[in-house]
């Protein structure tokens, strides 16, 4: 099961997709449970939003692995239940890890996703919704937007179910 989880900043997806790969986890607690974290801390904010997720985990069984980039060489054991965390991390730590940014990411991360949900016996995966605003934006953050919004609809193309968090509500739209 492949389970993609949007929503704005701070709506409560991230503890939405700790509930649902714990649920799909009870099913066979034998299997592995990871959490694949790909934000990289910067500033003390970065640090406490960190802090506030690890917190949020704690007692229930996740093995962290933190992945800033390239995750289609991570090494998860097949059959594990896992949650990636986030696309919008991910797509900046790709795009944006040189000089240049590397539109190129979109292809790599799509291949990523494609090994973990192979090696996933269930897998969710938390983005943000993007385009939403109606903002205007520079030519390197529109690029990053539509890099996202291309990940996000690949995941959304291969996933059993997408589900939007508003509110700590979750809206199943597939």
């Amino acid at each position: 099961m492949i389970e993609l989880i949007t929503g704005g900043s701070g709506s409560g997806k991230s503890e939405y997709a700790e509930r649902r790969i714990c649920l799909a986890h009870e099913k066979n607690m034998e299997r592995p449970l990871v959490y694949i974290a790909t934000m990289q801390p910067y500033g003390a904010e970065g640090h406490e939003r960190v802090k506030r997720h690890r917190k949020m985990r704690r007692g229930k069984g996740f093995d962290t692995v933190e992945c800033y980039k390239d995750i289609a060489g991570l090494n998860i054991t097949e059959g594990s239940d896992a949650i990636l965390e986030c696309i919008g991390n991910l797509v900046a730590n790709e795009m944006f890890s040189s000089e240049t940014a590397d539109a190129g990411c979109v292809s790599r991360i799509k291949r990523g996703i494609d090994t973990l949900a192979r090696n996933c016996k269930n897998l969710c995966i938390v983005t943000n919704e993007v385009f939403s605003d109606g903002i205007k934006y520079d030519a390197g953050t529109d690029m990053y937007m539509r890099a996202i919004a291309e990940v996000n609809m690949y995941i959304a193309s291969i996933a059993d179910r997408v589900t939007e968090v508003v509110f700590s509500v979750p809206i199943t739209i597939k």
